[in-house]
């Protein structure tokens, strides 16, 4: 029997995880997933082979992804729904994190710092 995973084991995300749950907005193989990591992120995000598969091995054990198509000598990987709530429950951490950095980060500008 599966064993059951919440989404709170993969939030926070890794960014190698939230990257590759971007990348199935539809279904793509391995090497596709990195292609557009790498597209979307102007290379800053280069995600290797070994990663990739070892993070998609392991989520589609927890059903965050399932095999799309196998037919073709390339596995073709899409987003569960499980996938996708816990990707969008993600999303809105970020979100958050982002409001908050970006209300304090004046503080943090030297020219308003008044040690230096």
């Amino acid at each position: 029997m599966a064993e059951q995973i919440s989404s709170k084991s993969y939030i926070p995300m890794t960014e190698t995880a939230f990257y590759i749950l971007l990348a199935l907005s539809v279904p793509r193989h391995g090497y596709g997933i990195a292609k557009f990591v790498s597209e979307l992120t102007n290379d800053r995000v280069r995600l290797g082979s070994g990663t990739i598969y070892g993070t998609l091995t392991k989520m589609q054990r927890d059903d965050i992804i399932r095999v799309f198509d196998d037919s073709d000598k390339k596995i073709v990987y899409e987003i569960t729904e499980k996938g996708r709530e816990i990707l969008l429950s993600e999303i809105e951490r970020i979100k958050l994190l982002y409001s908050d950095a970006v209300s304090m980060e004046k503080l943090f500008l030297k020219e308003n710092r008044s040690d230096g």
